[in-house]
């Protein structure tokens, strides 16, 4: 079995953020949160990452970021692009906005050869994270259909500086994944966490919920099925929505489980999940950064420890 390896998507502008938030440094040391979730990764054992980027953006992402860790990991790059779409497809020349998660995932399929995670390049998950996943993936060697996810309680994912959009999970007493339901507007209020999905009637939701933040660990199966799941969604459900429609990431696996083709274990991580979502929350991580360093949980310098 190959090694697992770890697969960033780093495509998104970050319309809510407004630019590049992936190559926006997050301490005095220059260094973003995609800096710490490869350091964590490495020190899990992964030897390899993968960036889904834009190809517009590559030159300022690789002098940003790539650059400076491929010293300590090997590096590839794959681009996300409207135009890689099934084959015998119309183009939708009015669609600018990139198909969604699963779609960038697609992005990989020539260039995965075995395990693999997938996160997000503007989410801090924490060391126990990526252990965790690292672990599972390497103990399952390459079993189809036998993948994973590590979830977090949704009071340890929320902004106080706006809404947010999180996978919310259902699991079993074996720690398995039921189904994955997409909370696209949940806020943090007082009294607690709630979502709406009518930007009018706020629905009460558990603290303790559990909580997909799009970390996930696949076999190489996996990538047959997302395509599958690409084409069908850009023959159905595309044309119904062209500039919006979206193939998530969630709904795939989703779908798997509930077709029996798939079991997800879910892996719980205690640490506080942090992402600047909105400009006003990098002082906040700006904070906490700075507190996990003086903790020693990380070396003032990532890579010189």
């Amino acid at each position: 079995m190959n090694e697992p390896v770890l697969v960033i998507m780093a495509a998104g502008m970050g319309s809510r953020y407004g630019g590049l938030k992936q190559i926006d440094s997050v301490d005095d040391e220059n260094d973003k949160i995609i800096d710490f979730s490869i350091f964590d990764a490495r020190r899990a054992g992964f030897k390899k990452v993968i960036f889904i980027i834009k190809k517009e953006n590559y030159e300022l992402f690789k002098e940003a970021i790539g650059d400076a860790v491929s010293n300590h990991i090997e590096v590839e790059y794959v681009f996300q692009e409207l135009t890689d779409i099934p084959e015998g497809e119309r183009l939708y020349e009015n669609r600018t906005k990139p198909y969604g998660t699963a779609h960038a995932v697609r992005s990989v399929r020539n260039v995965v050869h075995g395990p693999f995670a997938v996160i997000n390049a503007d989410d801090f998950y924490g060391r126990e994270a990526f252990e965790k996943i690292y672990n599972y993936l390497v103990n399952t060697k390459g079993e189809r259909g036998n993948y994973c996810m590590v979830g977090f309680k949704l009071g340890n994912t929320l902004t106080e500086n706006g809404s947010v959009s999180r996978g919310i999970c259902s699991v079993d007493d074996d720690g398995n994944l039921v189904d994955i339901t997409e909370r696209t507007k949940i806020i943090s209020t007082e009294d607690g966490a709630a979502y709406t999905e009518n930007d009018k009637d706020y629905i009460p939701i558990s603290a303790d919920t559990m909580t997909s933040m799009n970390i996930w660990g696949f076999n190489e199966d996996f990538l047959k099925e997302i395509d599958d799941a690409f084409v069908k969604f850009y023959k159905e459900e595309l044309p119904q929505n062209i500039e919006k429609a979206e193939c998530y990431l969630p709904f795939v696996v989703d779908r798997m489980i509930k077709s029996n083709r798939a079991t997800v274990k879910v892996l719980s991580s205690s640490d506080k999940w942090f992402g600047v979502t909105y400009k006003e929350d990098k002082e906040y991580v700006k904070d906490k950064i700075a507190q996990l360093k003086s903790q020693g949980v990380y070396p003032k310098y990532l890579w010189q420890s």
